[in-house]
Formats: C-alpha cells, structure tokens, sequence
C-alpha cells in the first residue's frame, strides 16, 4: 500500500484492452529476471560442479538452483496470465498496480530463492510472498469475471 501511494508515478493513459495487455507484457517481461539470473546461476553451478557423471546425482547448491528456476517458471506462467486479465478489468486509476505487483513477483522470488539457499524451513516466507499475490489476482479476476461482467463473460 505504501508504494501504492507514496512512490510518484501513473499508469499511462490505455483506453483500449489491446493497449492493456500490450502493458501487462512489457511491465512482465520484467518479472523474468530474477528467472534468468536463476538461469544463469544454475549454468554456472553445473560447470563448477565436480560430478564425473552429468546425469547423476545432483549436488545441493545445484539441485536449490535447479529447483528454484523450476518454480520460477511455473509461478511466472501463472503469474502473468492472472495479469494480463487483471490488466484489461482494471480501471485506469488503478492501473499503477501492474507495475508494483511485477516488482512484488520478482523481489519475492529473489527473496525466496535466498531463504531457500539458507534452508528449507525458511523458504515458506519467500514462497508465501510470491504466491499470495497471486491467489489475490486469481480471486479478483473471477470476482471481476463472473460478478462484475458476466454479460462478458462468453464476448
């Protein structure tokens, strides 16, 4: 809520679904990059591994990194579905919510993915941070679509 009110920026104007969802994609592509420096990090934890077999048993700095991307990439497709439709149900007013709840998603991954390198029973707070949000997106989106609009529903 505070970034919400006291960090000084405004959607800009989108009158139409298309410009909406045109800014859904740009403010999620921002969203992946905690999933690349996942990548990335994971590429660089497999080379300096010292496995004599690459298909065998993972050590545990690369199986946290491994694990991390893959539930990155899972939230982040979900994720960016629920905010595209919340992007074109949204009123212009508060359309400066897509760009905090993408800054949410990937300070929240990071913060997960460092919670879970100290242990697994301090990833909760990191997975809960990310995931939260977007059962709240998932909630208000079939509120708007089957409460608010359902006229719309099949249009």
């Amino acid at each position: 809520y505070a970034a919400y009110a006291f960090l000084p920026f405004d959607a800009p104007p989108l009158p139409s679904a298309s410009a909406r969802l045109l800014y859904a994609l740009r403010c999620g592509a921002f969203a992946t990059v905690p999933i690349v420096l996942g990548m990335i990090v994971l590429g660089i934890s497999r080379l300096c591994s010292s496995a004599l077999e690459p298909f065998g048993e993972l050590r545990r700095e690369v199986e946290i990194h491994r694990t991390y991307v893959s539930q990155s990439t899972q939230l982040f497709v979900l994720y960016f579905f629920n905010l595209a439709v919340l992007a074109t149900h949204l009123p212009q007013e508060l359309l400066k919510l897509i760009p905090l709840l993408t800054g949410l998603f990937a300070i929240s991954r990071l913060v997960f993915w460092l919670s879970y390198a100290l242990g697994r029973s301090f990833r909760a707070f990191g997975f809960s941070l990310s995931f939260l949000p977007l059962l709240a997106m998932l909630l208000w989106n079939l509120y708007s679509i089957l409460a608010l609009e359902p006229h719309n529903l099949l249009a």
